[in-house]
């Protein structure tokens, strides 16, 4: 099942995060994030900085200080749409997970 992020409104630059520390061991920090969108045909798609995929682009990608959060920062989008976005993260350890997570595009 994925996440669900507050709806954007396309004219908005805003960013999101995924919190990895509840996976994360202890003393454990995430050393490297690949973020990845759904394309209107449903093909998934590597999404870095500067790539515009079906209207919705991002604008930077960063981890958190203390290396537990993941953020992306999104802008455009088109009206009505739901996009999935997909976090692949890897640890210090050389751990990886993904997790996904849907946001819509709506008028706020």
């Amino acid at each position: 099942m994925a996440l669900r992020w507050p709806n954007k409104d396309p004219d908005e630059t805003l960013d999101y995060s995924i919190d990895w520390s509840r996976f994360l061991r202890p003393e454990t920090t995430i050393s490297q994030i690949i973020w990845f969108v759904q394309d209107e045909n449903g093909v998934k798609t590597r999404f870095d900085v500067g790539n515009t995929v079906n209207g919705l682009s991002t604008t930077a990608q960063t981890i958190s200080t203390n290396g537990t959060v993941a953020s992306i920062f999104l802008s455009g989008g088109i009206l009505g749409t739901k996009y999935t976005l997909f976090c692949n993260m890897t640890d210090n350890r050389a751990v990886s997970a993904e997790r996904s997570v849907v946001i819509f595009i709506r008028e706020q």
